[in-house]
């Protein structure tokens, strides 16, 4: 069952939404008749979705993939593809294919356009309908069809996007299960390829590999932006107000994929993300956003689908997302360490983004005093974020290390003066003095996940007295549903409870690992990986209810991976 699909991007409207509405957002079902049980599995080292079905001795597999071309980074497919494949006694399917676009107020008009093709148009998506499976129109806007294979026989259907005005030039050749599996044998190659440069070997579990290959497919190849996840409105909390529109590139998401993907080696793919947030990123640092569009736009006003019931009675359904136009000060930090970290693997900023960078520290200093809505992007009032502060700290000290190290013209002077002021304010306001911690925000005495993120900077060494307590201190007041870690337990201005968002559960494993404590990081991270589905993926949060939030979240993969790594480093790798 497909409930959830958007084309030709991530941020387009859907053409398939019936997650967020059943009855009204349609749905592309293959499904066996009669009695029946289902597994489901990835082909190894790949995105090649595979569901066995079982009735009594006959057994049949579905076979889903977008299909990949190899070099066709500026010509990607937008093609869906589905077999299915007898492989015992005989097994029966019925097809029905409900297309409801612009999240599910078009019912498109579907009309044949060639042997056993269909396509399905409205509002500004066309969708080519096609195999080697006859389907029938039914009131318009519905396919249907039945199959029945055998042991060893393949049927074969598939998905593409393209341009309504494109509609006179569709051709679907005679040959197309051939294409398909032709199309199926290049998909798995390609990945297979690309996984081959991931030097780790995965045990049971949620693996390294798996979450490197869900960034991959976070991925909008033609500009290089990875979005944080590929839905909207997936509540944190059930039936709540918590649902937020992730199918964007956040600035600070990107970058810590591009720290992931680098410690495995995935070069290209960390460029790739640099480069696109270098382009988009780059020119007036005053004018700065936290999330773009995945073409760099920067426009994305929330709206709430009052139409949609949302994913169990969750109200509203958003899309679009306020965040981009709030202060987030950590940004600053996370653009001029990313180019730091750069500089450590041998290159030096160009003379044009070296004055963007300057902008950038500059802008720092003078807005480091403002209070901001923090990494967690709250919605009450604005705060001063321990971490934002120590992000502020971390893009004066890193444009320093630049400026000396490539001898680039800057400031030098006033910098160092401003960011020993920075960390004197710090530990000033932003430290419970009688426990010895560092606490979320200045006056508080609470404390908060990000502040795990502290010693990744080098405003504090990981096994620092100070942040040794700070750990256990989140490990003692954030402790969750048996060992994972919420964000924070302060009033963040909104109704609900969410569930523990599974990402600080990961930083905490590293940060232990990174201390040395090795055992309580193996139980702290093994405590998060069971909250993985069947298939290795992850969500955003998790409760005694299960998964929580958008689906699947990129910033939990990219810290399983960070985790892992750090255990794999501190001697005892994931099994």
């Amino acid at each position: 069952m497909i409930d959830w699909c958007c084309l030709p991007r991530f941020d387009s409207d859907s053409c398939f939404g019936r997650l967020l509405d059943w009855n009204n957002g349609g749905y592309f079902a293959i499904t066996p008749n009669g009695r029946h049980t289902c597994t489901r599995r990835y082909l190894p080292d790949s995105l090649i979705l595979v569901t066995t079905f079982k009735s009594g001795n006959n057994e049949a597999e579905l076979i889903d993939f977008f299909a990949m071309r190899i070099g066709g980074r500026s010509r990607p497919r937008r093609k869906l593809v589905r077999i299915v494949r007898g492989v015992r006694g005989h097994m029966s399917f019925d097809v029905r294919i409900a297309p409801r676009l612009d999240f599910g107020e078009v019912k498109p008009w579907i009309h044949p356009v060639g042997r056993n093709a269909s396509f399905a148009c409205g509002s500004n998506t066309g969708l080519l309908i096609y195999g080697d499976l006859p389907l029938r129109i039914e009131d318009g806007h519905d396919l249907c069809g039945e199959l029945r294979v055998g042991a060893g026989q393949r049927r074969y259907l598939a998905l593409q996007f393209y341009r309504p005005e494109k509609n006179e030039t569709v051709r679907v050749r005679h040959d197309a299960a051939k294409r398909l599996r032709a199309q199926f044998q290049e998909t798995r190659r390609w990945w297979r390829q690309w996984a081959a440069k991931i030097p780790h070997r995965d045990g049971p579990g949620p693996g390294i590999k798996r979450s490197a290959i869900v960034l991959k497919a976070l991925t909008y190849a033609p500009t290089g932006a990875i979005v944080a996840s590929p839905t909207t409105s997936l509540p944190e909390h059930i039936g709540g107000e918590r649902n937020w529109d992730y199918r964007f590139c956040w600035i600070r998401d990107s970058i810590f994929t591009v720290h992931a993907l680098s410690d495995l080696g995935l070069e290209a793919e960390a460029v790739g993300i640099r480069r696109f947030i270098q382009r988009t990123a780059a020119g007036n640092a005053s004018e700065l956003q936290v999330l773009y569009a995945v073409d760099g736009k920067r426009r994305l006003t929330e709206v709430p689908l009052d139409g949609l019931e949302g994913w169990r009675g969750s109200r509203p359904v958003r899309i679009g997302n306020a965040a981009e136009r709030q202060f987030q000060a950590d940004m600053y930090g996370m653009i001029v360490e990313l180019s730091w970290r750069w500089s450590e693997r041998g290159h030096c900023p160009s003379p044009h983004y070296w004055q963007f960078l300057v902008s950038i520290i500059e802008t720092t200093i003078r807005k480091w005093r403002e209070p901001d809505r923090g990494i967690w992007e709250v919605r009450s009032k604005a705060l001063h974020f321990v971490h934002s502060k120590v992000m502020c700290w971390a893009a004066l000290d890193s444009g320093i290390a630049l400026a000396q190290k490539h001898s680039l013209r800057a400031p030098v002077d006033r910098w160092l003066e401003a960011r020993d002021e920075l960390r004197r304010h710090i530990e000033a306001h932003g430290v419970d003095r009688r426990r010895g911690i560092f606490v979320r925000s200045f006056g508080s005495q609470d404390v908060d996940a990000s502040l795990l993120l502290l010693p990744a900077v080098d405003f504090v060494a990981y096994d620092d007295p100070m942040m040794v307590r700070t750990t256990d201190a989140i490990r003692r007041d954030l402790s969750r549903d048996n060992g994972l870690i919420a964000r924070y337990s302060s009033h963040d201005g909104l109704r609900g409870v969410e569930g523990t968002f599974l990402a600080c559960t990961f930083w905490l494993a590293e940060v232990l690992a990174r201390q040395g404590r090795v055992a309580l990081a193996r139980k702290a991270f093994e405590r998060a990986c069971r909250c993985a589905n069947d298939l290795g993926l992850f969500a955003e949060e998790y409760s005694a209810e299960g998964m929580l939030g958008n689906f699947a979240q990129g910033l939990t993969h990219l810290a399983h991976v960070s985790a892992a790594v750090a255990l794999a480093k501190a001697g005892s790798p994931p099994k």
